[in-house]
């Protein structure tokens, strides 16, 4: 990363101009309000772990507590979600909850990336997802409504995006087959999957192919909800059998586009722990097969999942994201008072 000049520069000065300050100031007080009128308490969880999301697909940043045992105790994780926390929480009687939070990604930087970057994310006990879906579009079609005018929302399985889109079934379809689609629409495949080869798994195409080839065109000008997606790629969600679109299993997860931007993800709560310690060991296994260093899982969040996890829906929503599409802007950089490369 280039450093700040020195002399005369102007790097001191925040990315963002004091109007979407102030929109921004606005959003998250138009959020408190509407939960608050829901009566869904607002709570804060630790951003430090000494745990953190198994998740292949997501790094964290690592660090160490500096005390009287200082080079002997374990690394701390910054959390990439206050998810595993708000779990306890809800196991331990809190009710419906919702955080506004800072959180922490390693390896993600661009347009759409900060490495750190501000998340909205809240549970509804009670919920399945189709009804968390419903309390999702009030919110973000509330919040948009002062800067944009939008159609009728849509709500499209995983799997007819895919036929429709890339002209495959996801749920069917080999490893041949997704690399065969990506070929044939001109996307751009990362050196390090072609020289994985046959190694590389289904999941990680099937997410160029959504990122690449469908994403981009969803949600030009309504808000359109992506939902039962196939159940490798939802860890902490509920999983059912799906008689549709050739059978086979679905997670009950869904995702929010806007623009072609993804802006929230939500799940259908998984709620039994020996299922969910058996995903997160799998996830670990895979790391380490791709050489990527081991985490330890949250070993608090299973044993809340033991005492029992009351049935619930999640969702997790990019607030600089959210505010960036409302604004008319197409970078964070924009609309974040000082990005990374500013920090």
């Amino acid at each position: 990363m280039k450093k700040p000049d020195s002399g005369h520069s102007e790097s001191w000065r925040p990315s963002a101009s004091l109007d979407d300050l102030k929109a921004r100031a606005s959003l998250l007080a138009d959020i408190r309000s509407f939960f608050s009128e829901r009566g869904v308490l607002e709570v804060e969880t630790p951003a430090l772990s000494h745990a953190a999301t198994t998740d292949p697909a997501i790094e964290s940043f690592v660090t160490q507590h500096r005390g009287p045992a200082s080079g002997k105790e374990p690394p701390l994780y910054l959390h990439t979600s206050p998810e595993f926390p708000m779990k306890r929480l809800l196991a331990a009687g809190s009710g419906s909850i919702y955080q506004i939070c800072k959180v922490f990604r390693s390896e993600e930087y661009g347009r759409l990336h900060n490495p750190e970057f501000t998340l909205l994310e809240w549970y509804r006990t009670g919920y399945d997802y189709h009804e968390m879906m419903d309390e999702l579009e009030n919110l973000v079609s509330g919040l948009l409504e002062p800067y944009i005018q939008l159609g009728s929302s849509e709500r499209r399985s995983y799997a007819e995006v895919f036929q429709v889109y890339a002209g495959i079934n996801p749920h069917q379809a080999d490893l041949q087959a997704l690399k065969k689609c990506a070929e044939e629409h001109a996307v751009s495949i990362p050196v390090s999957m072609l020289e994985d080869g046959d190694t590389s798994s289904k999941d990680v195409w099937l997410d160029l192919l959504l990122t690449q080839i469908i994403g981009p065109r969803l949600g030009k000008d309504k808000l359109t909800f992506l939902y039962d997606y196939p159940a490798s790629q939802a860890s902490l969600a509920k999983i059912r059998q799906e008689n549709e679109n050739g059978g086979g299993e679905v997670a009950e997860r869904f995702e929010l586009y806007l623009k072609g931007v993804e802006l929230a993800n939500g799940f259908h709560e998984l709620q039994d722990h020996n299922e969910q310690a058996k995903r997160f060991k799998a996830e670990v296994d895979r790391r380490i097969s791709e050489g990527r260093p081991a985490i330890p899982q949250d070993e608090y969040l299973l044993e809340a999942l033991e005492h029992g996890l009351p049935q619930c829906s999640g969702v997790a929503m990019g607030l600089d994201r959210l505010l960036m599409l409302a604004t008319g802007h197409r970078s964070l950089r924009e609309v974040i008072a000082f990005p990374f490369d500013r920090a």
